[in-house]
């Protein structure tokens, strides 16, 4: 890599990055206090609770620096966090990001993922309020987004009620397909993910999901986590399947960020929403045992073989 000629203090970036933070959030209200001081004020509408999460991006682990720009990742770094707000029905409001810089990355590398990062946000309207800087063997992110919906009115995963019926939005595996091809749409789709934040909030306004999640870490294993939440059981057919994936990379391939949500038996869900397509792919019951059923309609148990970080 070419080394930019640009200085790199940590004076210098945090200024660079103020000012790029300041520009893609010209004329947007509630943040009271941003970059350049020892904390960030937030001054919260009335009537609103706020919705807090925090990701993780690391180099060797979620990435390779030779597979994502550094605009690659910083979209992806955000987008990730906005995906769980999507899947509250959330409103994104700021972020604060600690990068660790790794040795082999050039100013042009940190200005390039900012300009990612605030690309993203300047589309969704979050706010960087903030964060560290620091040099580390290896590059790390971690990132805090806050979100905020009305007071008592945020989905969560352990609502869904015995008999409703399960649906995702768009379909799954194109992020597993573009992983190993390398290329094309579906390499898109992997680098820079699209967080369902219009329909989450449509599906805790219009149609009052009673229950929902993001798709992280593939279907098999966050449908486990969203039916252990609710203490129930699930029982699906093939989802939507993106052009060209494996149902393997449908079911268990994970990072498609759609939303998985439930609903009342007998209300009417349309085709699509916010642009998404939604289909129906189950329903959830009492038990404990989730299942797979085919095209033939022969049942089988649905194994958790998605991303989880400690299974060996």
């Amino acid at each position: 890599m070419v080394k930019n000629k640009k200085p790199m203090g940590e004076l210098t970036l945090v200024e660079s990055i103020r000012r790029m933070a300041r520009r893609a959030s010209a004329g947007r209200h509630g943040l009271e206090l941003g970059i350049g001081d020892d904390c960030a004020i937030f001054e919260p509408s009335a009537g609103e609770e706020l919705l807090f999460t925090t990701d993780m991006l690391i180099e060797g682990r979620h990435f390779l620096p030779n597979t994502h720009s550094p605009r690659d990742l910083g979209w992806k770094a955000l987008a990730r966090g906005l995906s769980d707000i999507a899947a509250m029905g959330g409103i994104p409001r700021f972020c604060l990001v600690s990068l660790a810089v790794a040795d082999w990355a050039d100013r042009a590398f940190v200005d390039g993922f900012y300009r990612g990062l605030l690309s993203l946000a300047s589309e969704t309207g979050t706010r960087l309020a903030g964060g560290d800087l620091a040099r580390a063997g290896r590059l790390f992110c971690d990132i805090v987004v806050c979100g905020a919906a009305p007071r008592g009115t945020a989905l969560r995963r352990g609502t869904a009620r015995a008999g409703d019926v399960l649906y995702v939005s768009g379909a799954l595996g194109g992020s597993a397909l573009g992983l190993e091809r390398g290329r094309g749409p579906a390499w898109h789709r992997h680098l820079r993910p699209t967080p369902r934040l219009a329909l989450g909030q449509l599906l805790r306004t219009r149609l009052h999901a009673t229950a929902a999640m993001d798709l992280s870490d593939g279907l098999s294993l966050d449908l486990h986590r969203l039916a252990q939440a609710s203490g129930l059981r699930a029982e699906i057919e093939t989802p939507p399947i993106y052009p060209g994936a494996s149902l393997e990379q449908a079911l268990h391939g994970g990072e498609d960020y759609e939303l998985l949500f439930t609903d009342a038996a007998g209300r009417r869900v349309p085709a699509k929403m916010a642009g998404v397509r939604l289909t129906e792919i189950g329903r959830v019951t009492g038990g404990r045992k989730k299942l797979l059923r085919d095209a033939n309609g022969s049942r089988g148990e649905l194994m958790e073989r998605g991303w989880e970080h400690f299974r060996r």
